[in-house]
């Protein structure tokens, strides 16, 4: 059963030292990044959570977020790579070898492009360009939202594709459909990111905690004990096998706001 924000324990915030995020329409809200976002991962990251975004956002993006926001780290295009900056310098890490990748992802693309013959109106993604991985399909950034049904065939025909030989994986988020080959995910490179981070194969999943929005983030809400949604995740919600433990009464950026207050205030207490 789904509690409040309300109902988190001080017992409970206090054990957290690595707070992980999906970034769109939950660092964001309606495509823009609410300043009180801003605020509050600069909050959280002076007072010792360490805070790492894990999204579906293309590398160009990413490459951003890890330089300028007040991050430990960035996992992108659902678990493809990572970037971190740091005194010693810029630093990314890919699940693949990137060649690999790279030539992964142009057949994907070609085969993407006849399915989508199918679906009248239905296009990429306007940042697939800057992508390393996968591929991206626009479902409601900057356009009239794709109905539900629609979306939920075009991930199903693209799961059944593969690419010499192997299968394709295909997500949703709130903005798009990605797709990608490989085994990667967000968890795999959270699991693989925190690795490297802490020198160490044996960190305690306690002290780790998940907030996000959409479909991607399940697998998240599956591996960790802890876990949060932001309010606008009630719409798929029962699309969930494995949904968060807590909901925020605000929306998007402005429930990440609520909840690194919440946190904070707890852990005071």
């Amino acid at each position: 059963m789904v509690k409040t924000i309300h109902q988190l324990t001080a017992e409970e915030a206090k054990k957290i030292q690595w707070l992980l995020t999906d970034v769109d329409d939950t660092l964001t809200w309606r495509g823009r990044l609410p300043p009180e976002t801003l605020s509050s991962l600069d909050r959280l990251h002076r007072s010792g959570i360490r805070v790492i975004a894990v999204t579906g956002a293309c590398a160009g993006w990413c490459d951003h977020i890890a330089r300028v926001w007040p991050l430990h780290g960035v996992i992108g295009e659902n678990g493809a790579f990572w970037m971190r900056r740091s005194d010693d310098g810029f630093f990314t890490r890919y699940a693949y070898p990137l060649k690999t990748m790279s030539i992964h992802q142009i057949k994907l693309r070609e085969k993407v492009t006849g399915l989508l013959q199918d679906f009248p109106g239905v296009d990429f993604a306007v940042d697939q360009p800057y992508r390393i991985c996968d591929v991206a399909v626009n479902l409601s950034q900057d356009r009239k939202p794709v109905e539900k049904h629609i979306a939920q065939e075009l991930v199903k025909r693209i799961k059944h594709l593969n690419i010499d030989g192997e299968p394709v994986n295909a997500m949703m988020s709130s903005i798009h459909i990605n797709a990608w080959v490989g085994s990667h995910s967000k968890q795999s490179s959270g699991e693989k990111f925190l690795r490297e981070m802490l020198n160490s194969d044996d960190f305690d999943l306690e002290t780790i905690t998940y907030v996000g929005d959409s479909h991607n983030d399940e697998c998240m809400f599956q591996w960790l004990p802890l876990t949060f949604g932001v309010n606008n995740i009630l719409p798929v919600l029962d699309d969930l096998i494995y949904q968060p433990g807590y909901i925020t009464d605000r929306n998007g950026g402005y429930g990440f706001s609520e909840l690194a207050e919440t946190l904070m205030l707890l852990r005071r207490s």
